[in-house]
């Protein structure tokens, strides 16, 4: 830790490693196929954590990510983003050498693909079961059928996916519960309407919350949580982990004091943590907690200090004058971050409270 001079995002390995194998159980125990999502962590390291319980099929959310992952084996990967025609060329070279699978929305697309596709890959239509970001309403028949029908020899249907974001709009664990289920539940006619033609069709589902707070799947056939991972503020907010859970941590130099103004300063702005917040008492913005850092890591976040406020490289941190005085300017302090998939994105990489460098797509 005594090294660190500049922000840095640490990972507790132990953390991380005890998350995956919790979500690899439940999956197990439940009997649905894992595929986590990778875009969280984006790493090849991380990546090898996953293969240990046993995971061998993934989603992520771009081509590019999908190259990243199957130069390093992986074979059997989803791309849950819709299909972007300009891409073309990497989706055939991907489709040659992997189990590639696509995600569409419009018919449209799939006439592209039809014209253009040199080898097979699998397609998932994606349904909108609540979160209104994209897909087909679950009673829009007509336009899956017009998917489909046109599908040419190269398009292999796979099922319909969902993703439920918007428990994570929740205000309590028992509401994104609901959200979630609610979800799984608008999925169901879709398989008696197609699974006759289609008997191997998947439902397909991912939010960590969901994932993280349900104790059954028995309406769906495969679950894509990536969060979980490292989990984050967020979820602990909603529920979804207890903050001993939170497996990343932006460790941060203290640059100045300012106890008149309840303030702690920190090299660690928006272009480390991203600008994402929750809500937090008296009309603040919380940006992160903040805990204490030592050689085994970080320790519980302090009761009433956080971050409070962010520009490009600044970090102001509001803190009681006993946290304040316990503090000299050079100090590193750690932030759990408020969404870590942004803080992972803006990091590009992580070290280990072992002092190991692990990379980042």
């Amino acid at each position: 830790m005594l090294s660190i001079q500049t922000p840095t995002l640490l990972l507790n390995e132990d953390i991380c490693r005890a998350n995956i194998r919790r979500m690899a159980d439940k999956a197990a125990a439940q009997k649905v196929q894992f595929r986590p999502h990778f875009k969280t962590h984006q790493s090849l390291k991380v990546g090898v954590w996953f293969r240990d319980v046993g995971v061998s099929a993934i989603t992520v959310s771009s081509l590019e990510m999908a190259a990243y992952f199957a130069a390093d084996g992986w074979d059997d990967i989803t791309v849950a983003f819709p299909v972007n025609i300009r891409e073309m060329a990497t989706i055939n070279r991907l489709a040659e050498k992997i189990s590639l699978n696509l995600l569409v929305v419009d018919p449209a697309s799939i006439g592209i693909l039809n014209q253009q596709l040199t080898a097979e890959v699998g397609y998932f239509i994606k349904i909108d079961s609540g979160y209104h970001r994209t897909g087909l309403e679950p009673h829009e028949t007509t336009l899956i059928d017009s998917i489909l029908t046109r599908a040419g020899p190269y398009l292999r249907f796979r099922g319909f996916l969902t993703h439920a974001g918007h428990t994570y709009g929740a205000s309590s664990a028992a509401e994104a519960l609901a959200l979630h289920r609610e979800s799984r539940h608008r999925m169901q006619p879709l398989r008696r309407r197609y699974v006759k033609e289609y008997p191997q069709l998947i439902i397909s589902v991912g939010d960590t919350p969901g994932c993280s707070l349900a104790a059954d799947f028995a309406d769906i056939d495969e679950i894509r949580p990536g969060n979980f991972v490292f989990y984050d503020v967020m979820q602990y907010q909603l529920g979804s982990c207890k903050l001993s859970d939170i497996a990343v941590a932006l460790a941060v130099p203290v640059v100045a004091l300012h106890p008149q103004r309840h303030q702690i300063v920190v090299y660690g702005g928006g272009v480390h943590l991203s600008k994402e917040w929750i809500p937090a008492t008296d009309g603040l913005r919380n940006y992160g907690l903040v805990c204490r850092l030592d050689a085994r890591g970080w320790s519980s976040a302090l009761d009433g200090t956080l971050v409070c406020s962010l520009s490009q490289e600044h970090g102001c941190i509001t803190a009681s004058l006993q946290v304040i005085s316990s503090l000299h300017v050079g100090d590193l302090v750690a932030v759990l971050p408020i969404h870590s998939c942004m803080t992972a994105q803006c990091m590009g990489g992580y070290t280990t409270l072992r002092g190991k460098v692990i990379d980042h797509g």
